[in-house]
């Protein structure tokens, strides 16, 4: 089954990192992911780049910003192809970001494709 990884994390903890040392760990994430079988993964710009819409009541509202004002802001994902759930969290543990926020797992729904 594929896993998608939802990395959420906290962008002023995440600054104080060492940031050489942040970027080699997820170079060897990213390489031993890739053996896997998972996806590189797909990074963001900061939470203060994005818009979110909606419509209410049939009116479309745009605002600047995340949908949610939280902490822990979503950064970007990564996806695996894991036997069980619980193969796919040991890969979110891999994670350097999950040192730094949240990173949600959640199973990609099968379209029958």
């Amino acid at each position: 089954m594929k896993y998608m990884m939802l990395i959420h994390h906290d962008d002023a903890a995440l600054a104080k990192a060492n940031q050489s040392e942040l970027w080699a760990d997820y170079a060897a994430f990213n390489e031993a992911l890739a053996k896997a079988g998972g996806s590189s993964g797909v990074r963001l710009q900061p939470a203060s780049a994005a818009t979110s819409v909606r419509i209410r009541d049939g009116k479309t509202e745009v605002i600047d910003g995340p949908y949610a004002d939280t902490k822990e802001k979503f950064a970007g994902y990564f996806t695996i192809d894991a036997a069980t759930l619980e193969e796919a969290a040991t890969w979110a543990q891999r994670c350097p970001s999950a040192r730094y926020g949240t990173i949600e797992v959640r199973p990609i729904m099968d379209m029958g494709q």
